[in-house]
């Protein structure tokens, strides 16, 4: 199932990591996870989202704030019933704990690049298989999957149509043109519209969209923490001016924002 990130061969089980048979060996980190992200397939130190950002991100979401969003995608995966499925771009693995909790019986896999984020996302489910990994180069073999899973994330859609078995479909998640369009005027001056469904040009042949539905719904952000998780890890923590950022996080009352996500289905033809 697993394939070796700098040859692509087979890798096989040995002592306390992997190996292919070119003698190519990862070892599994004290955490559980195994690290298939050579030097070379970086574009940086430390690719992918930082100690503070993942931190963030945990933070907000361990308080429920997308419990929804979360609690949907689970039951769509739920509906699929894949035997084997991947979280690709995982992050600190909250959505892909509630897709294992909804497929108990399935065979587990969630990447992301940010050591930093993998790192804390195995310690949710030490039964899948966690892996930092380029999704550009997902080290698994090509037709492996029946369900894939994009939350919040980059996507290489050529590498989905050859992660996926024919009949397999990629759940893509991902922000509509309304979500958090309050805290935006916060920040900027000027608020500029983007299309929803831009993603849906760059879906190659051979995948058929064959679902799509939104969640919207209203989310009240009482104390400063949550507000301040929420700026950081998004990229208005950094877009947006700090004097503008400070207004958000210190205000009295509570910050009301409207939560919106879109669901897109894409299934692999025969």
């Amino acid at each position: 199932m697993l394939t070796c990130p700098i040859c692509s061969a087979a890798l096989s089980t040995l002592d306390n990591g992997v190996a292919c048979p070119a003698g190519h060996r990862f070892d599994r980190a004290r955490q559980g996870y195994l690290n298939l992200l050579p030097v070379q397939h970086k574009n940086s130190r430390d690719p992918g989202d930082n100690q503070a950002m993942v931190e963030a991100r945990r933070d907000f979401l361990n308080a429920g704030h997308y419990a929804p969003v979360a609690r949907r995608l689970a039951e769509l995966a739920a509906e699929r019933a894949p035997a084997r499925w991947l979280d690709i771009g995982c992050g600190e693995g909250y959505y892909t704990a509630q897709i294992a909790a909804a497929l108990p019986e399935a065979d587990g896999y969630a990447l992301d690049i940010s050591r930093e984020a993998v790192k804390r996302a195995c310690k949710r489910n030490p039964a899948l298989t966690w892996l930092v990994a380029s999704m550009a180069r997902v080290p698994l073999a090509d037709a492996s999957c029946q369900f894939l899973a994009s939350v919040f994330s980059p996507l290489d859609w050529q590498e989905a149509l050859r992660l996926l078995s024919p009949g397999g479909g990629l759940m893509r998640v991902g922000p509509t043109n309304e979500h958090l369009i309050e805290l935006r005027h916060k920040l900027y001056d000027e608020v500029r519209d983007y299309a929803d469904d831009k993603h849906l040009a760059l879906v190659p042949a051979g995948m058929q969209h064959a679902h799509s539905e939104t969640l919207k719904f209203r989310l009240s952000l009482a104390d400063s923490k949550a507000r301040a998780d929420l700026l950081a890890m998004t990229p208005h923590g950094w877009r947006a001016s700090a004097d503008k950022r400070a207004r958000v996080i210190d205000q009295a009352e509570p910050f009301e924002v409207t939560v919106s996500m879109r669901y897109d289905y894409f299934v692999r033809q025969d």
